[in-house]
């Protein structure tokens, strides 16, 4: 494994390629939203356990919360390829939307600010 960073835009061509080379094809995209709801209850699962209150079961020691992260980015990546979504435009100008909206709401936010 490198170090090498990749851009979204190179991920969602590596998981497109990966489809077409191993994958023989995409799921349609009501199976790609259940295997997605899988895989966020799955990281749900981990974070609970882990900084939560719950404890792990013996058959969850194996489970790392970055593979499972790796799985939902792999879904959502599918998502967007078989969709037309350009992840990077859509990111951007995500981040743009919140930048806008919430420039002052959260720095306002005295729940924010407060130590529990």
């Amino acid at each position: 494994m490198n170090d090498q960073s990749i851009t979204i835009r190179e991920a969602q061509q590596k998981v497109d390629e990966w489809i077409k080379k191993i994958g023989v094809r995409y799921f349609n995209e009501l199976t790609n939203m259940a295997v997605l709801t899988e895989e966020v209850g799955e990281v749900a699962r981990i974070i609970s356990r882990q900084y939560g209150e719950q404890s792990f079961k013996k058959k969850e020691k194996d489970k790392h919360l970055e593979d499972e992260l790796a799985d939902v980015l792999f879904v959502v990546i599918c998502l967007a390829n078989q969709t037309g979504v350009d992840l990077t435009k859509a990111f951007e100008k995500n981040m743009e939307k919140k930048s806008k909206r919430d420039k002052k709401r959260h720095k306002g936010n005295k729940k924010l600010s407060s130590k529990n």
